[in-house]
């Protein structure tokens, strides 16, 4: 049977005082990871703080060159964003894709970056776009934010509270989605700003990971051409019975290809 204590706090900082001190205290976002991981008792957790009530970590809003989307903001609220259309349609291309309806209308963007499924889309963005992940005790770059299967920067009681997406010239989003689960079995995040172009696979791997070469051959040429004989390694790809390391590594180089060319449309 299910045994923890269950909790709706009501503001950031109760939220914080009731993850304090319990080790085994999980706290839930939308909770599309959590629940299903409760009911296959892959988790037991003595306490669950549901953040649902937690009104100012929800939001979103445009400061200067930044759109900053509160941690507890839906998928489909990001998706239907008039400001994250105008500022970043790929993002919002990229929340407009993610599960059915049901999860996008569940689940948030916090929740997603937080728990770093490797096949979520989110990370994607946030790697590409050079977002900054900011929580009630500082700030992540997105370089370092990402550490390897389900792992992140987060310290112990650290939650998202928002996260910032500069503006950039060009960005698309293209995913290969598996057709049952629609995560990505590859997808690839491409974003071309003044300092330059960035690319973020996610799916493909067990941590969401650039891709250097193309960086580099975009920068000179930002053209699907420019990278078509760019080769990904298999190497330390995932491979499962939805699909091979080899193939997911092809599907890396198709799936940047179509990025940048919806980039530039």
């Amino acid at each position: 049977m299910y045994d923890f204590t269950y909790h709706r706090p009501k503001s950031l900082a109760d939220a914080v005082n009731l993850l304090k001190g319990k080790d085994e205290a999980r706290p839930m976002s939308g909770g599309m990871t959590l629940i299903p991981t409760l009911k296959q008792r892959l988790a037991r957790p003595s306490d669950v703080v549901d953040l649902g009530g937690v009104k100012e970590l929800a939001g979103i809003k445009v400061e200067g060159n930044n759109v900053v989307i509160g941690g507890m903001t839906k998928h489909a609220d990001v998706a239907s964003s008039a400001d994250v259309k105008a500022a970043i349609p790929a993002l919002a291309h990229l929340a407009g894709h993610i599960g059915d309806p049901q999860v996008r209308n569940r689940g948030t963007i916090g929740g997603s970056v937080a728990n770093n499924d490797p096949a979520a889309d989110y990370p994607a963005a946030v790697l590409a776009l050079n977002a900054t992940v900011t929580t009630n005790t500082g700030k992540h770059a997105a370089d370092g934010f990402f550490k390897g299967l389900f792992e992140t920067a987060l310290g112990e009681g650290e939650l998202i509270t928002s996260i910032s997406f500069p503006k950039v010239e060009k960005a698309a989003y293209m995913k290969f989605p598996n057709p049952a689960s629609r995560y990505a079995m590859v997808g690839v995040f491409v974003a071309k700003s003044a300092s330059g172009v960035r690319v973020a696979v996610t799916g493909a791997g067990p941590c969401v990971f650039r891709v250097k070469a193309m960086e580099d051959a975009l920068a000179k040429d930002f053209s699907s051409a420019a990278i078509k004989d760019i080769k990904i390694p298999a190497d330390g790809l995932n491979s499962d019975i939805h699909g091979s390391a080899e193939y997911r590594a092809h599907l890396v180089g198709v799936m940047a290809r179509r990025a940048v060319d919806a980039a530039n449309k």
